[in-house]
C-alpha cells in the first residue's frame, strides 16, 4: 500500500467523502444491510461451491459490498438500467430471487445462465474489461433520444481504466450528454496489479477531466456515502446534465476469483488494516450509534438472508441441463449448419460421447 493510497483514503481528508452521521428512511436502511449481508453471504456459499467442483468461476465481493449495493439501491429500478461486469454481480440482490437465480446459474455454466428475466433492467454481464462502457454509453444515448426518463449505470474495477473503451466511451458519453454514471471500483488490485503500476494520476476520478465530466472520489466502504454520491450523479443524469465518473475506495478482502492466490502478492498488513474498515461491520456500528440497529435484529436479519440464498441456489442447481441448449440462443432462426450440429450433440449426449 503507497503513501499516496494511505493518504488519500484516512479520514478527514477531501479527496475521499464520507459521511459519519445516520439520517436515512428506515426501509433504505434495512435494503441496504440485507442486500451487504447477502452479497456476503454469497460471495462465501457459491466460494464454497466452487471448491466442490458445483460452479465453473466465482469471483468474490467481500470487502466491496457498500460500493455496489449503495449505487443500485440509489438508482430507479423501475427505469433505469445496469450494465454489469462480472464483480459486481454478487451485489445485485436487489434485482430479485429469479434474476440472482440466473447468476448462479450462469457461474455454474449452464446454457441459459446468461438470459436477464423479462422486467428486469440489467445487460447481460460483461467479462473481458471495460468493453460494456461502449455499449452503457449506446443504451444511455438512446434513451436519452427518446425521452425515456431512464439512468444507465455501469460498473468498471480499477484495471478497466487502462483500457481504450475506457477512454472512448466516456469521451463519447461526454460528447452527447449520456444519462450515464460510470462507477470505477478502485479496489487497490488488478488482479495481481497494484493501483501504483495501473496509472501515475493521483487518482481514477480525475481522468474524467479528460472527457469534460465530473468526476469523485468516495469512501467506497461507507454505504451513506455512496448512496449520497449516486444519487447525485443519477439527478444530474436525469436532468440532462450528462454523466458521472465515480471512483469508490475501497479494497478486495479475498481473492480476485477463485484461480487467484492473493496471499502471494498482498502485504498482511494491508489487509488486516482495511478487515478494520469492513462495510458492513462499519454500517452495523453506524446504525447502532443512532440507535437504530442492534445484534437481535442483525441475527434475524442473517436467518432472513441466509435462508434466500439457500433457496435460489437449491432451485439453481436443480436446473436441468440440455446439452443441445447450448445452441438455442445463438441465431434468431435456425439453419441447416446449426441443425446438423444440434443433431451431433444430440448423438454424442445419447450414445455417451464427448
Amino acid at each position: 500500500m503507497t503513501s499516496q493510497r494511505v493518504a488519500a483514503e484516512s479520514s478527514g481528508t477531501s479527496d475521499v467523502s464520507g459521511t459519519s452521521g445516520v439520517s436515512v428512511d428506515p426501509a433504505l436502511v434495512e435494503a441496504l444491510m440485507e442486500d451487504m449481508l447477502f452479497a456476503r453471504r454469497a460471495s462465501e456459499r457459491l466460494w464454497n461451491l466452487q471448491r466442490q467442483g458445483r460452479l465453473a468461476t466465482v469471483p468474490p465481493l467481500t470487502g466491496q459490498e457498500a460500493a455496489v449495493v449503495g449505487v443500485v439501491r440509489a438508482l430507479d429500478l423501475s427505469c433505469d438500467w445496469l450494465v454489469p461486469y462480472y464483480r459486481d454481480l454478487l451485489g445485485l440482490g436487489a434485482l430479485g430471487d429469479e434474476f440472482f437465480e440466473q447468476v448462479v446459474a450462469y457461474w455454474r455454466g449452464h446454457p441459459d445462465g446468461g438470459r436477464i428475466p423479462d422486467g428486469v433492467r440489467c445487460m447481460p454481464v460483461q467479462i473481458a474489461l471495460a468493453s460494456q462502457i461502449p455499449h452503457a454509453v449506446g443504451l444511455a444515448w438512446g434513451l436519452a433520444l427518446q425521452d425515456d426518463p431512464g439512468v444507465v449505470c455501469t460498473f468498471i474495477g480499477d484495471g478497466a481504466t487502462s483500457e481504450g473503451d475506457f477512454y472512448e466511451g466516456i469521451n463519447l458519453a461526454g460528447v452527447v450528454g449520456a444519462p450515464l454514471i460510470i462507477v470505477c471500483i478502485n479496489n487497490g488490485w488488478a488482479i495481481s496489479t497494484p493501483v501504483e503500476r495501473q496509472t501515475a494520476a493521483v487518482s481514477f476520478a480525475i481522468k474524467a477531466d479528460a472527457a469534460g465530466i465530473p468526476g469523485v472520489r468516495v469512501d467506497g466502504n461507507d454505504v451513506l456515502a455512496v448512496v449520497d454520491a449516486a444519487r447525485s450523479a443519477r439527478q444530474r443524469a436525469a436532468a440532462g446534465d450528462g454523466p458521472t465518473l465515480i471512483e469508490l475506495v475501497t479494497y478486495r478482502m479475498g481473492a480476485h476469483t477463485n484461480s487467484d492466490d492473493p496471499t502471494r502478492y498482498v502485504p498482511p498488513e494491508a489487509l488486516q488494516e482495511w478487515k478494520q474498515r469492513d462495510p458492513i461491520e462499519r454500517f452495523r456500528e453506524q446504525l447502532r450509534g443512532a440507535n437504530a440497529w442492534d445484534d437481535e435484529r442483525h441475527a434475524a436479519m442473517v436467518e432472513v438472508v441466509d435462508a434466500r440464498l439457500e433457496r435460489i441456489i437449491a432451485s439453481a442447481l436443480a436446473w436441468p441441463v440440455d446439452p443441445a441448449a447450448a445452441l438455442d440462443h445463438l441465431s434468431a432462426t435456425s439453419d441447416a449448419r446449426v441443425t446438423e450440429q444440434r443433431a451431433e450433440i444430440v448423438h454424442r449426449a445419447e450414445s455417451g460421447k464427448t
